[in-house]
């Protein structure tokens, strides 16, 4: 079935563009300083000619427009909907593109992120995670109740859970149920259910709740396996057939809502191929499935983890247009104490390094266009350096511009809390896109 895009509000992105740039932000020129992200924007300012302060990472616009069509046309070839995970970047502003390539909604982690996502009206939420914390359920009870339109679904993996979210909706006199979906796990995986017998009387103790409604199962396939060997794909793809299985057994029990389609929900980045097969297929032709991916690490892809690993990447089970790589950082060379040895103004504290450390691609000397940049390896990073070892006959001197790829996303966002966005040319400032974490 082709399921509805969610929405948001886009008047609230758009007053994103309305707050001031100062010294909050690191890396912006001191000459922008006072100015609103619109009108730096219009400036449409130069990352080596205007100022800005290295070490930047910036997203390269022409990469995240084709990520954002290759997954929206990937998703509607394999008959699935989208859900990404917003926690990659947690900037509405990309959630709003990508909702308007159609993705079905976002999802979140936790509750802090959920209140984000609420204050700029996205409307249809997956919550990947048991929400047990009253408060957090008080909260959510007020914004169900002032908001008819908003869909709100997340785990349950555990009677006791189930317990602890009905006690503390009827405290909070909620007069919407909550929709949840049984989380399956795995041994050796992360949360979920580990056998059928503990699932089933989940989805009991739902159905006997006043306060839950049961509209499914879902899971995360990603934490059973980190490679694509055939043994870790052959262990995802029982995952996943004792994904559907569960779902089906849940339908025989008769404790799913069968008003609406049932939601059957998985998939990080690295596999997706293997959940959209998953859970498309295997169906009863009584059962009306919506099958629903999270992955969220496509909008900037890397040039790292993902991009060895993802079926858009370069792996050998790579299909179609590849996704391209939308983030940069640049950091400049501060000292080069050895013949072999530079280092450079990036660390911990700018880029990822839990998934591969950054990878030198571009060389900008003064006056120069960037040249690629070969042999060259970042062998370490400290908090704010890192360790680029030359090749013998490197043209790199201090103060010259080291351009890099990056690894995991994930752990990129976090670290900035705007980024420049970059025209094809890699240099001009064409927007600005700021994160909420």
């Amino acid at each position: 079935m082709r399921a509805s895009a969610g929405t948001l509000d886009s008047g609230a992105v758009a007053d994103i563009r309305t707050e001031r740039l100062d010294w909050r932000f690191k890396s912006i020129p001191t000459e922008l300083c006072g100015k609103t992200i619109e009108e730096a924007t219009a400036e449409r300012p130069h990352l080596f000619e205007d100022g800005f302060l290295g070490p930047f990472v910036v997203l390269e616009s022409t990469a995240l427009e084709h990520n954002l069509a290759t997954m929206a046309t990937w998703c509607a070839a394999h008959g699935v909907a989208l859900a990404p995970h917003g926690k990659t970047t947690m900037a509405p502003q990309l959630f709003e593109r990508q909702l308007q390539h159609g993705a079905w909604g976002i999802t979140a982690a936790n509750a802090g992120q959920l209140r984000v996502y609420r204050a700029f009206g996205v409307s249809r939420i997956l919550l990947a995670n048991q929400l047990v914390d009253a408060s957090a359920l008080r909260w959510l009870a007020g914004e169900l109740d002032r908001d008819p339109a908003f869909e709100f679904t997340c785990w349950v993996d555990s009677v006791h859970a189930v317990r602890l979210m009905t006690e503390a909706l009827t405290a909070a006199s909620a007069s919407r149920p909550v929709d949840v979906v049984v989380e399956l796990g795995a041994a050796g995986g992360r949360t979920g259910v580990r056998d059928r017998a503990t699932a089933l009387a989940v989805a009991a103790a739902v159905r006997n709740s006043p306060m839950l409604r049961l509209t499914g199962a879902g899971g995360y396939e990603g934490a059973l396996a980190h490679d694509a060997s055939p043994t870790s794909l052959a262990r995802i793809d029982s995952y996943l057939d004792d994904l559907r299985s569960l779902v089906i057994a849940l339908s025989e029990q008769d404790t799913l809502d069968r008003s609406r389609p049932t939601l059957v929900t998985a998939g990080g980045s690295a596999f997706f191929d293997r959940v959209a097969e998953g859970i498309t297929t295997g169906w009863p032709p009584d059962l009306n499935v919506l099958p629903i991916l999270r992955s969220g690490a496509y909008l900037t892809h890397d040039d790292g983890f993902y991009r060895g690993i993802s079926p858009l990447g370069t792996s050998p089970r790579a299909e179609g247009a590849p996704l391209r790589s939308a983030l940069r950082a640049w950091a400049q060379v501060t000292s080069k104490p050895e013949p072999r040895l530079a280092l450079l103004t990036l660390g911990r504290r700018d880029a990822s390094f839990d998934q591969g450390l950054p990878e030198p691609q571009w060389h900008r000397a003064a006056g120069h266009p960037p040249t690629r940049l070969n042999g060259h390896e970042v062998t370490a990073l400290n908090d704010q350096h890192a360790f680029l070892r030359l090749p013998e006959g490197s043209a790199v001197e201090v103060g010259d511009w080291i351009g890099l790829g990056l690894s995991h996303p994930c752990t990129v966002f976090d670290k900035w809390s705007l980024l420049p966005v970059v025209d094809s040319d890699g240099e001009t400032v064409i927007d600005f896109v700021r994160t909420y974490f």
